[in-house]
């Protein structure tokens, strides 16, 4: 059997595993399809993440040097990529009553032919619903992401929202905020497929920021106004200058991406100083969240579910390419890492 595994910074290979015996609390899925994360994971397999050499202190909440001896964040060769899988179990332990042979289900996993996943009260080991996309299980860790950047920018009935960054977390969270009752969503993408994607799910605009002044031509689209919520998914330094010059005065930029450092010349002067812009950091899975304790971790990823199995979301057209396992390692290379603009989510079959 094979997984998927970071072998260096930028390398992606297939390396073959053997599995270990089950515990008594655990189940073994064989994997049908899956998805990787295509953002903070794509840091780690460059090896620029933070995480490698320093580690988050929930003391301090900063992150801190890690200490003398202690194996790094990322150890490339048993680094395995993945972030979402669907498949059916083939084996469970003793312990496990909540799940049968056969089931399908969805959980967090790596990208390698069978997964071993705790079976006893784990509620992110999801039963499939019968006829559920599989494309839209492997949405469940984006549309959380989504669901914070709505909540957290605090879009309300009436108001006019922009989505910058059009991967599956923007397209997730232009379908959200369109069915709040909003009088007008805005996608910006410079990759005219993904703002065609976004107007069919909800958007009505799509801006390419890369032949227009994006804040100028917001503050057009609103009479002059501006955006009341800005949700920034995509990390670019010139595309948050630009949600400050979009913003109405006094307005929220729901600031989603895992940004990488800014080059000079961003300047939080010049409209940040006059519009009153408000910017808060959304993470949804940092706890406690700002709706601590009527929102958890546990009811972003209920709620989610939900509307991923009952098709309020429908997140089919966000996964492309779809590819087959054995051409998985080129393919991450390419479309998650080298190319990103060729992708909205890769998919993977087994």
């Amino acid at each position: 059997m094979k997984k998927l595994v970071a072998v260096a910074p930028r390398v992606a290979a297939l390396v073959e595993y053997q599995d270990r015996p089950l515990q008594a609390h655990e189940v073994r899925i064989r994997v049908q399809f899956g998805a990787p994360k295509h953002g903070t994971e794509v840091v780690d397999f460059r090896g620029v993440s933070p995480f490698i050499d320093e580690a988050f202190s929930s003391e301090w909440n900063l992150f801190v040097p890690r200490a003398e001896g202690e194996p790094r964040g990322i150890e490339f060769g048993n680094f395995t990529l993945g972030n979402m899988v669907v498949g059916t179990v083939e084996e469970k332990g003793d312990q496990v009553t909540q799940y049968q042979l056969g089931d399908r289900v969805c959980t967090y996993g790596p990208l390698q032919e069978t997964v071993i996943v705790n079976g006893v009260d784990n509620y992110k080991l999801r039963h499939m619903p019968e006829g559920a996309a599989w494309q839209n299980a492997v949405c469940y860790d984006p549309a959380q992401f989504a669901m914070s950047g709505v909540r957290d920018g605090n879009v309300r009935v009436g108001d006019v929202v922009v989505v910058i960054g059009l991967g599956a977390i923007g397209q997730i969270a232009v379908q959200l905020a369109k069915g709040a009752g909003t009088a007008l969503v805005i996608g910006v993408d410079p990759l005219a497929h993904r703002g065609e994607i976004a107007c069919k799910h909800g958007a009505d605009v799509a801006l390419d920021p890369t032949t227009c002044d994006l804040g100028l031509e917001i503050k057009r689209l609103t009479d002059k106004r501006g955006a009341d919520v800005i949700i920034e998914t995509s990390g670019n330094a010139q595309a948050l200058q630009a949600s400050l010059r979009g913003l109405a005065y006094g307005g929220t930029i729901s600031y989603v991406a895992f940004a990488k450092p800014f080059p000079e010349g961003f300047n939080l002067g010049r409209e940040a100083h006059f519009n009153n812009a408000r910017i808060v950091f959304s993470r949804a899975c940092s706890e406690p969240n700002p709706d601590y304790p009527r929102w958890n971790r546990k009811r972003i990823e209920d709620s989610c579910w939900q509307l991923l199995m009952n098709g309020y979301l429908d997140c089919r057209d966000l996964i492309d390419p779809v590819v087959a396992f054995s051409d998985s390692a080129e393919s991450y290379m390419r479309f998650v890492d080298q190319h990103p603009e060729l992708s909205i989510k890769m998919g993977v079959t087994f």
